[in-house]
Order: C-alpha cells, then structure tokens, then sequence
C-alpha cells in the first residue's frame, strides 16, 4: 500500500528562518572542549488509550499521538509508529542540514527531504504465523533531499557526507544498537 504525498514547502523564494549562529557556534565550541560531558539520555512514556492509539510523552510536550491506518485496524487519525520512524529520520537530518549549512553561513531557501520505506507487514505484529528468517521492519529506506541555496558542488558534497555520518538517528538504523525490554506485569 502507497499512498502519494503531493507537499510542498512554504518558504517561497525567501530564505528559511535559520539558527542562532552565535549560539550555536558556542555550543560547537563547548563540546569540543569536553566531549564527554555531552552524553544524555534520551525519555519517553507511551499511554495506551485503546486499541492501536497511543500517546508517547518526552520531556514537558504535549504527546505525540500514534495511531494505525485502518486498513491495519486503527482509527487513521494520526501516522503509525513506522512512519513515526520515516518522520523521525526526516526531521533529524533536517536539523544536520540546517546546521551545516549554519556553520556554512549559507542561508537556505528550501530544505525538503522526501522518505519512503519497504516493508514486510505479514508478521502482523508476532500473531500471524510467518516463518523464523522473516525479519519485521523496513528492509530499505530511501531519502531525497532537496535543497535551495548557494551552495558550491564542494560545499553539498561535504554537507551530505556530513549529515549523513552524524545523524544520530540515521546511525541508530545503521548500527546494532543495544536493546533491553523488560515487561513488568
């Protein structure tokens, strides 16, 4: 099942509000000076509400409402937690595009990233009988992103390669990450 997304930016011909480039350079300049003091870590509670409507709360936020379509026996009313995963990427190499371009001191007119995934939905989340070697999740995700701005080739070559290394969600995809679940009933 696809379904096509027809968006399209809203920032016109001008440039998009950037960062605090002061402030991000001290932060820059902090964290290279003690790396290690840079480690956090990362909360969320997830509220079942019934059904497959979720409410995940981080930090003081209003939740962020995850749901299923409903084809897969949900309301439809928001996206469901894989492409919570699409959007998560998006957003995270947004923000390293949008900062390297900050240290660039290039100013963006347009910074779009267009995702889609493959996956295998048979397993139905464990219940359905499918075979041991079948893995849930996406298989393969592919990102688009488009950029407005001038920028020399040298200078988009970097900026992806860049992005692309140091997206902590990109790296979360790539490498094995430890993983513990305890249920508490």
């Amino acid at each position: 099942l696809v379904a096509e997304l027809n968006v399209e930016p809203t920032s016109g011909e001008q440039a998009l509000e950037p960062i605090a480039a002061t402030g991000f350079r001290e932060l820059v300049q902090k964290a290279e000076a003690n790396p290690e003091n840079y480690q956090v870590v990362s909360k969320g509670v997830t509220i079942n509400r019934g059904g497959f409507l979720n409410d995940t709360f981080v930090r003081d936020l209003n939740p962020v409402v995850i749901d299923e379509p409903c084809h897969l026996f949900g309301t439809n009313s928001t996206p469901n937690p894989s492409e919570h995963v699409l959007a998560s990427l998006g957003a995270c190499l947004a923000v390293g595009y949008m900062a390297n371009a900050t240290d660039l001191g290039i100013p963006l007119e347009e910074l779009k990233l267009e995702l889609e995934g493959d996956m295998n939905i048979s397993p139905v989340w464990g219940v359905a009988k499918t075979p041991a070697e079948r893995v849930a999740g996406f298989t393969e995700i592919r990102v688009k992103a488009i950029l407005k701005g001038n920028l020399t080739e040298e200078q988009q070559k970097t900026m992806q390669e860049k992005v692309l290394r140091w997206s902590p969600v990109a790296n979360t995809m790539r490498n094995k990450v430890n993983f513990v679940a305890t249920l508490n009933v």
